[in-house]
């Protein structure tokens, strides 16, 4: 059988709202092969929402897709999920899976299509880049989409940096998320956010940490999805004041992040880890490197 890995990704990076993403390792694992025909889908770990044994898994249903496009005929397969990244949780579950269907699909094919042409397929159909373009090529992407194409650059990121994912006990469904968010903002919100977003991507690629304090900041979600997370502010202040040099709502949430570097990596998961269990909801804290390889196919 043929084995893909596909890490988690945390999107709406800082300022980068809908256009900046990084991959983390913690990974989805798939296995694939052809049958004689039909699905056959084992789900090996369950989640809090039922993951779809059926046609209407998101993998298969992207593989159909795939293979409507280039106008093959969809062969039987058999596919084995086992699922690490914890959905509707913000960090790029339903990424993960598109991504994990495209590679299949591309390489069960023959099609040996790039994972540049994947990443347009993926945005398409994701709506925007900043959860599927990590997913597959690993590492920091700013990625910007219109109605014809999708461009971006992916960015190192700084090897001491870490990454400390607080996930609650409650889910937020994207739709929801979205909901709450206003229909204009204001120019003032509009220039700070622009700033911050520039000094992000200028202040990764030229290592200069101490920047990522002001650069993470937002004013285009956050304050209007906190009223979402009780508890997000107090978990962002408290997080700086243990050594983080910035945190940020990680994609639509409900998972919470703080930047950090190695150095602070153990003091901070002690001291942080007994402030969340004084919190109201159950958190669990989990820190990550960044994965710079993206989705891999690890064996055939």
């Amino acid at each position: 059988m043929m084995h893909i890995r596909v890490p988690a990704t945390s999107a709406n990076m800082g300022s980068g709202f809908d256009s900046i993403g990084i991959a983390l390792k913690l990974y989805n694992h798939l296995w694939f092969e052809e049958i004689e025909k039909g699905v056959e889908i084992e789900v090996r770990r369950k989640q809090l929402i039922n993951i779809p044994a059926d046609k209407t898994n998101l993998i298969y249903r992207t593989m159909v897709d795939f293979y409507a496009e280039i106008g093959k005929v969809m062969p039987g397969i058999r596919l084995i999920q086992e699922d690490y990244i914890p959905v509707t949780r913000g960090l790029g579950s339903s990424a993960a899976c598109i991504v994990a269907g495209l590679m299949a699909a591309n390489h069960l094919s023959g099609c040996n299509y790039t994972k540049d042409d994947l990443a347009q397929i993926a945005a398409k159909i994701e709506g925007h880049p900043d959860n599927s373009n990590p997913a597959l090529l690993g590492g920091m992407v700013v990625g910007a989409l219109d109605t014809n194409e999708m461009r971006y650059v992916k960015i190192g990121v700084p090897e001491e940096l870490r990454f400390a994912i607080m996930v609650p006990d409650f889910p937020i469904s994207t739709s929801a998320s979205r909901g709450v968010l206003p229909d204009e903002i204001s120019r003032q919100d509009a220039i700070f956010n622009s700033s911050r977003t520039g000094l992000l991507v200028a202040s990764m690629m030229t290592g200069n940490i101490d920047n990522l304090r002001m650069a993470m900041d937002d004013k285009l979600h956050q304050p209007y999805r906190r009223q979402l997370i009780p508890e997000m502010e107090r978990i962002f202040k408290a997080s700086k004041g243990y050594g983080a040099v910035g945190a940020y709502l990680s994609g639509a949430g409900s998972t919470l992040m703080a930047v950090l570097t190695e150095d602070k990596a153990t003091e901070f998961e002690h001291k942080m880890s007994a402030y969340l269990n004084s919190m109201p909801h159950e958190w669990q804290l989990t820190l990550l490197e960044p994965d710079i390889d993206g989705a891999t196919i690890i064996s055939e």
